[in-house]
């Protein structure tokens, strides 16, 4: 029997399964959408709709009156996904020329708590968002009405060069932009290089399988003429 075999393992311990289920949980949150490999996405989505169905109850319950349910949906997130600073999106370039004391102040309060809102406070033009509170004030209210179905897993055709596994893309569904036209974007060197190894390797094998056609053709003739005589 298939005993032990629910969860992908992903060559990987318990710990680094979990650790990685975070890392890509909290990069989706922020970014909309992660291209990861296919067996990764897969395992990632339902650990991703389950954190959203829980910010909508913690929203749900927050409404309600019910503070207790709420806060308790709201550290079930915690415990799962923990939490990470992200900083706004139109401050990110200065915030990567800004020194690490000047990071610090803006990630952190005075007393050590971090900013959870990405509002200005006092002398700071911006500062640190909340991968927690963006997931139950932004995400939660769009899936309010919907059950379930929050994620789509998009497949590509595309390989990784490096053990060419197959890759695909997580989105948020109703975060999905239009390509806006049918133009292929640019490749990168590495695919180019790539695709230029592929292209000799087909070339030679069929230079090679052609010469090897001419070369036994001589071959086969006189035994053909000795069947007809």
């Amino acid at each position: 029997m298939r005993h032990r075999v629910h969860h992908r393992k992903l060559n990987r311990t318990a710990a680094h399964r979990e650790a990685l289920r975070r890392n890509m949980a909290q990069s989706l949150f922020e970014h909309g959408q992660i291209t990861t490999t296919l067996p990764k996405a897969k395992d990632l989505r339902p650990f991703v709709e389950k954190l959203i169905s829980l910010a909508i109850r913690s929203r749900r319950l927050g409404k309600a009156g019910q503070r207790a349910g709420s806060l308790a949906a709201r550290r079930s997130i915690n415990d799962l996904l923990t939490d990470r600073a992200v900083i706004p999106t139109e401050h990110r370039a200065a915030y990567e020329g800004m020194s690490d004391a000047a990071r610090q102040k803006s990630l952190r309060m005075v007393s050590g708590r971090r900013f959870r809102t990405g509002e200005p406070k006092g002398r700071l033009v911006f500062t640190a968002d909340s991968v927690t509170r963006r997931l139950i004030e932004n995400i939660a209210p769009r899936y309010v009405d919907r059950e379930g179905g929050y994620t789509r897993v998009i497949r590509l055709s595309d390989t990784r060069i490096g053990d060419s596994s197959r890759l695909a893309v997580l989105q948020l569904v109703g975060t999905e932009q239009s390509p806006g036209s049918l133009t292929k974007p640019r490749k990168s060197a590495r695919r180019r290089r790539a695709d230029a190894r592929y292209a000799m390797a087909v070339k030679t094998a069929k230079t090679w399988g052609t010469k090897d056609k001419a070369a036994a053709a001589p071959a086969a003739a006189p035994a053909e003429d000795q069947e007809s005589t």
